[in-house]
């Protein structure tokens, strides 16, 4: 199925934006994605007809159940996973992703060990450094620097007998590498190891099969991939009930609430699913998942292109140097980051900002990344991220500022 972004284009209302008389180009989709009108109509339908909190005996609380029950189902499909019981949600990523580390640091004992890596968001980190103060070793795998990718070799060495859990990224936020989360996963269960992945980069660009990864958990946010502000966690069935959650006494024990404290914003689970059925619709198929598929076959390369395309005219500035995977036939996500010689990273996305064009600057919290690459004190890298609603003449103006910035 062709992809038709100029049709896509038309479900989100923002892009009509204009800034000092130039259409505004969304180029900022690693920080936040626009969302479609059928997102922002399902948060009002919500509150006119749903709006109750859950498990009540009348019936604007059993449409909120619904509207629950139907998020986890439209979230499983987008995952591959096995069932609504396997989705839990929460505030956003990083809220669940510590709830999942103190969780697993109870099961643990002083001198147990976990993997995480440089090349990821401090939120895959952050909560699992936290366990050191109960004593718990937390090693770091490194990165090649050269192309930005994990070192697999430096990877291996460090999973060791008391290697309890590898967390690792699906993609980087702040360069696009795309990791081999497959064979992560198989490194770690051949120790006893459980895995978890940050998907929250990845989720809005590619298809993800959580039970042919075979992970034990896996995590993304909706509003990556055109929805509100909702972090979602997959948990392998089973995995979450062994776990001692934090968790009010008369909460249900089992998977998927049993992470899940005090009530869930409905109205943006409503638009979760919204959200999800706006990427369905770029497919075909029989059922959600299938259309989830054949829309991600055509969205993939569609991006792809516009961040090669991007790619090929930033390497053509002599000024420019390009961090991150060279954008070619790889799998990689379309999010491109440069810096311009004698600029920092803030003036130039400045520069951009007043002509409309939207890209960030900075860390991105890629912090041990940035640092590795010896720009944290340089105002780390412009970040430019690329979605189906980007069409490629918005690619080209862009390259035209960048190169009058560039001089």
């Amino acid at each position: 199925m062709a992809f038709d972004p100029r049709s896509f284009r038309s479900h989100f209302p923002a892009l009509a934006l204009t800034v000092n008389g130039h259409p505004a180009a969304f180029f900022d989709g690693p920080g936040g994605s626009q969302v479609p009108e059928a997102v922002i109509a399902a948060h009002r339908d919500y509150y006119v007809g749903r709006n109750a909190n859950t498990h009540g005996q009348f019936e604007t609380s059993r449409r909120a159940d619904e509207t629950v029950e139907e998020a986890r189902r439209a979230a499983s499909a987008l995952l591959g996973a096995a069932g609504p019981g396997t989705i839990s949600f929460g505030q956003n990523m990083t809220t669940l992703n510590f709830a999942l580390a103190r969780a697993i640091g109870r099961t643990l004992a002083p001198g147990d060990e976990i993997v995480v890596t440089d090349l990821d968001h401090d939120a895959n980190v952050a909560p699992w450094l936290s366990l050191e103060e109960r004593g718990i070793v937390v090693r770091s795998c490194p990165v090649h620097l050269g192309s930005c990718t994990l070192d697999m070799d430096a990877l291996q060495a460090l999973i060791g007998p008391r290697t309890r859990h590898i967390a690792v990224g699906y993609a980087s936020n702040a360069v696009g590498t795309v990791n081999d989360v497959g064979e992560v996963v198989r490194l770690g269960h051949q120790t006893g190891a459980t895995v978890s992945i940050d998907a929250v980069h990845f989720a809005p660009h590619a298809l993800i099969d959580v039970q042919a990864l075979e992970t034990d958990f896996l995590l993304c946010s909706a509003y990556k991939f055109f929805g509100p502000h909702v972090g979602i966690l997959y948990s392998r069935p089973g995995a979450l009930d062994r776990l001692p959650t934090d968790r009010v006494r008369p909460q249900d024990p089992l998977a998927p609430t049993r992470i899940e404290t005090g009530t869930l914003n409905h109205a943006a689970l409503a638009g979760t699913t919204a959200a999800i059925e706006t990427i369905a619709g770029q497919g075909n198929g029989t059922d959600l998942r299938q259309r989830i598929a054949s829309s991600f076959a055509a969205i993939y390369p569609y991006e792809h292109s516009l961040a090669r395309q991007l790619w090929q005219g930033l390497a053509a500035m002599p000024k420019v140097t390009l961090y991150g995977p060279e954008v070619g036939e790889g799998l990689r996500a379309p999010t491109v980051s440069f810096r311009v010689a004698g600029q920092e990273p803030a003036a130039v996305a400045a520069g951009l900002g007043e002509q409309g064009f939207f890209v960030w600057d900075g860390d991105f919290y890629a912090v041990t990344l940035i640092e590795r690459l010896g720009l944290a004190d340089k105002g780390g890298v412009v970040r430019i991220g690329m979605a189906p609603y980007i069409l490629p003449e918005e690619v080209e103006a862009l390259l035209r500022a960048v190169r009058a910035i560039a001089g």
